[in-house]
């Protein structure tokens, strides 16, 4: 009987081992699959607030179930390095200060908010307008848009309307905000020398020249 007893002894715990460690192999998963879980949660709290604020909009982009399962599916995938938290702040973000319907693009920038400390685009151009020269001097809410102004150009910015200027400063802020998204580091304002006749300004014909020049650079 004592030869039957030592191999029962080698079978009993090999298992032991394996059942550890398909254990912590189940564990994991299961953490990682309710993380997705409560992030598919998030987007569906996310769909229905923007369903409620932008309904003719919403509608319009989502005009049947398989179009809006696509634009779930991609949102998911494009907002996976946030937390369910800070996509659902980010909708509410876009709904307080956006009366259109928010891209993919737009929602990046809005769920970062919070940690970059990047404010939403009319703010910021709203910012860069007011901001007092030298603009190096001012105490910027982020170096963003500092930037996106600089590019965008200081004169131009205060002498046209916002229904002019504000479309060329948001893409050059959408462009430097993606950057930043993806790690880089902007350089601190810096001041600028002072341009010849910084008073003086343009006539129409100029500005108009001055506007067609942006747009083509923003096209490029």
């Amino acid at each position: 009987m004592a030869s039957h007893k030592t191999p029962l002894t080698r079978q009993t715990s090999a298992p032991a081992t394996g059942q550890s460690s398909t254990s912590s192999r189940t564990r994991t998963g299961s953490a990682q699959q309710e993380q997705l879980s409560e992030k598919k949660r998030a987007l569906n709290e996310v769909f229905g607030l923007l369903k409620l604020s932008y309904h003719n909009q919403f509608n319009a982009a989502f005009p049947d179930t398989e179009t809006l399962h696509h634009a779930k599916r991609l949102w998911l995938e494009s907002l996976d390095a946030f937390t369910p938290e800070e996509i659902v702040a980010g909708a509410k973000r876009a709904i307080k200060q956006s009366e259109y319907l928010p891209t993919v693009h737009k929602m990046l920038t809005l769920c970062a908010a919070g940690e970059n400390g990047l404010p939403e685009p009319r703010a910021a151009y709203r910012e860069a307008c007011n901001a007092p020269s030298p603009k190096a001097s001012h105490n910027w809410s982020h170096p963003a848009v500092y930037h996106a102004g600089r590019e965008a150009n200081w004169f131009f910015l205060a002498n046209n309307a916002e229904s002019v200027a504000y479309p060329v400063f948001a893409e050059h802020y959408r462009k430097i905000c993606a950057r930043v998204l993806e790690g880089e580091q902007l350089a601190p304002p810096q001041q600028e020398k002072l341009e010849q006749n910084p008073g003086k300004p343009l006539s129409k014909a100029e500005n108009a020249k001055k506007l067609a020049e942006l747009r083509a650079e923003l096209e490029l």
